[in-house]
């Protein structure tokens, strides 16, 4: 009975990381899959594309507008004169088509201050796309050491389960020779059915890890290896580094400094809106006339010829092309004050966009306290709560043994099995707080991205698309074939 006790103590506290096996999935194979498939992350990726084609959008407005025109009338029309006059009846068409080509030669440096503005929104919106990264990889850690966690404290639960089974069967057996009581038996059946319990919510929440690991990497985790923190030299050395470095890198603040850039242009833009407008139109049109007169021929009459009864046929046609260039220079005057309204409002959202760099300033360096502090705690708890489980393992060696002796009771080894479990659990968890906290103090920085990981994926280039489509003139089609 002790020999078995004994390995069923050792089999509770044997396991405080899974092995893994040869097929398992590391930590960087599943952050390379998660920035391939997150949804997240390429729904970003499209948003910043929209975005870049605000540039071209912008540079339309110093290029040439050319459109044509075509239009075709027919007219019916019937006479009937009096005076013994002959009728007349008439058919008439008209043909027209056309040419025109609008061009605006000075627009108060509108175009070139939207040009500017789109680019920098296009720079706004990469850093954004940069951070939306840093954040789906940031979560990717977190769901995959979840699982980790989740999974080992299950199984730690079920080995708990098995332990409690045997010290039911331990106190009857003793029960049913004299040795116990009848309250040893129903203590140890009651952490049993407790331990019951806490299993059913353990596999619960594996499940709910498993559905936000799927959410979030799109595939079903499998077996996962251990996760390992990333190294001393990819992290700031201390917190004042790490605050500097999070003030210069950041997307979140580069993207803010952008924003600010691109609102001071549209300021600008707003302002050219008082400036004279100079533009230049040309045309060329091509009108093509038809009409057919003649008399009714129930009515008798004289021709043209002079002879009764004959009919006359009267069709005339002509074609004329005409071809047109005008400027026109507008001076703006005054316009309902809506102009100004205009000009004001873009200065108000200029200055928005300045406390919004602060703003975020501010964020960034509590991200990063934050951080630092998590993970000089998790550092710190890993220690501990190791040092914990193996005391604790040697207390319950030493409770069981007492206990087998009369010195115990079986209340005393269920309390110290329960202080067993509990060490390990928070164990799990301050593993798992070791690896994520130091991705989460890397984004926190500014520096968790895949090329800086090195994963095995090919990394997104966001100026790829941006320089396929800066100077386009035309073309529906996508630059991936759309």
């Amino acid at each position: 009975m002790r020999l078995k006790l004994l390995l069923q103590v050792l089999a509770a506290g044997s396991m405080l990381l899974p092995v893994a096996p040869v097929s398992a999935e590391t930590l960087s194979g599943v952050l390379a899959r998660a920035y391939r498939n997150n949804q997240s992350l390429n729904i970003a990726r499209a948003q910043l594309r929209a975005t870049d084609e605000s540039v071209p959008q912008a540079k339309s407005g110093l290029r040439p507008f050319i459109s044509g025109s075509g239009s075709v009338s027919g007219v019916r029309s019937f006479t009937k004169n009096g005076d013994s006059l002959p009728n007349e009846d008439s058919r008439s068409g008209t043909l027209n088509s056309g040419i025109q080509l609008n061009q605006t030669i000075f627009d108060g440096f509108q175009t070139p201050n939207n040009v500017r503005s789109a680019e920098a929104q296009v720079k706004a919106a990469q850093q954004n796309l940069a951070n939306t990264e840093q954040n789906t990889l940031a979560d990717t850690v977190s769901a995959y050491m979840n699982v980790l966690r989740d999974r080992q404290i299950s199984l730690l639960r079920r080995q708990n389960l098995a332990f409690l089974e045997e010290q039911v069967r331990a106190a009857q057996a003793r029960f049913d020779v004299g040795e116990g009581t009848r309250t040893d038996v129903a203590q140890a059946e009651s952490q049993r059915a407790l331990a019951t319990a806490l299993l059913n919510s353990a596999l619960s929440q594996v499940a709910s890890s498993e559905g936000t690991y799927f959410q979030i990497v799109g595939d079903a985790p499998r077996d996962l290896e251990p996760g390992r923190s990333l190294s001393a030299g990819f992290l700031p050395r201390t917190v004042q580094d790490a605050t500097n470095s999070s003030q210069r890198e950041h997307p979140a603040i580069l993207a803010t400094l952008f924003a600010v850039d691109a609102a001071a242009f549209q300021v600008k833009s707003n302002e050219g809106r008082l400036l004279p407008q100079l533009s230049v139109t040309a045309q060329a049109q091509n009108s093509y006339n038809l009409t057919d007169t003649e008399p009714d021929t129930n009515v008798s009459s004289v021709g043209a010829n002079g002879l009764p009864g004959v009919r006359s046929l009267d069709v005339l046609t002509s074609n004329t092309v005409q071809g047109t260039v005008a400027a026109q220079l507008t001076i703006p005057i005054y316009q309902g004050g809506l102009r100004a309204a205009e000009i004001r409002q873009s200065k108000e959202v200029l200055g928005q966009r300045e406390i919004e760099v602060d703003q975020t300033r501010d964020q960034v360096r509590a991200a990063v306290t934050t951080a630092w502090a998590a993970r000089q705690a998790a550092l710190a708890n890993v220690t501990g709560y190791d040092a914990q489980v193996r005391a604790a393992r040697l207390a319950l060696n030493g409770v069981i043994e007492e206990r087998n002796v009369g010195q115990r009771t079986t209340l005393d080894v269920l309390n110290a099995q329960a202080d067993v479990i509990t060490a390990q659990i928070l164990l799990a968890g301050a593993q798992r707080d070791e690896v994520v906290t130091s991705y989460t103090l890397a984004s926190a920085v500014g520096r968790l991205s895949a090329s800086r990981l090195k994963l095995k994926a090919s990394i997104y280039d966001p100026n790829e698309h941006y320089k396929a489509v800066k100077n386009k003139w035309g073309g529906t089609r996508t630059p991936d074939g759309r």
